[in-house]
């Protein structure tokens, strides 16, 4: 069954998980249309600033290298950048290894692309019988999105004038954490975000850019040691302990 078609339990023909992918899709998108255009600014060609969404598809280690190229920095440290900001990437997939089914090959490898952080969050936000639809389809939503907006912003962004000007460069950030909202209702979800702040705080004086924020996630797998009294959902039919 595709991921787009089920239908809500209420019988209606609305699918308000659908609605939920869409609107985080159209928040990264102003963010994809951001790196676009920042992306031929610092020296690469359209053709390869679209490709960067299809093939690496991870926006934090797209900026950062892009932000070492503008700097006027070497590739290869900008690479290196990159790399590290998505070492979180191996939390992830510890996570949501469990609840992701092995499949074929090339789901599993498709699965694994979709792995970021919307796709991820809004998972395990949610009720875990829907777990798996609301993976993927966050993740097929974000990824058409950013990838359509990259190219958009690529071939057509000296139109558009400076990104940050519009805001579009806070437009992921803000995005993010409306995701993240739900998380904090939960006694483990307050405790990652306080422990990953502190930590991104200590560290960010200190640290080369990029160890800050992977360092952070440490908050996250301490928080895992903390009982879940009240983990978030959507679905009010679900039984609560």
């Amino acid at each position: 069954m595709s991921p787009f078609s089920r239908t809500p339990r209420d019988g209606s023909r609305r699918d308000p998980l659908l609605g939920e992918a869409l609107a985080l899709a159209a928040a990264v998108s102003a963010y994809g249309l951001s790196y676009g255009v920042l992306a031929t600014a610092a020296g690469l060609s359209p053709l390869v600033a679209t490709g960067s969404s299809v093939v690496v598809f991870a926006g934090s280690a797209q900026f950062a290298f892009v932000g070492v190229l503008a700097a006027g920095g070497n590739p290869l440290t900008g690479a290196l950048s990159g790399v590290l900001l998505n070492l979180r990437y191996l939390a992830f997939g510890f996570a949501m290894a469990p609840h992701l089914p092995r499949g074929s090959l090339p789901r599993r490898m498709l699965d694994g692309h979709l792995m970021i952080d919307e796709s991820v969050a809004l998972a395990l936000a949610g009720p875990r019988h829907d777990l798996v639809r609301r993976f993927r389809l966050a993740g097929l939503a974000v990824g058409v999105g950013w990838v359509a907006a990259t190219a958009l912003g690529a071939y057509g962004g000296q139109l558009l004038g400076d990104p940050r000007a519009l805001g579009l460069d806070a437009a992921f950030p803000a995005g993010f954490l409306a995701l993240l909202a739900p998380w904090l209702r939960s006694r483990q979800g307050r405790v990652a975000a306080l422990l990953g702040v502190a930590i991104a705080l200590a560290l960010t004086p200190v640290a080369p850019p990029g160890i800050p924020v992977v360092a952070a996630a440490l908050g996250a797998v301490i928080a895992l040691r903390v009982p879940a009294a009240n983990r978030p959902t959507d679905d009010p039919t679900e039984e609560r302990p």
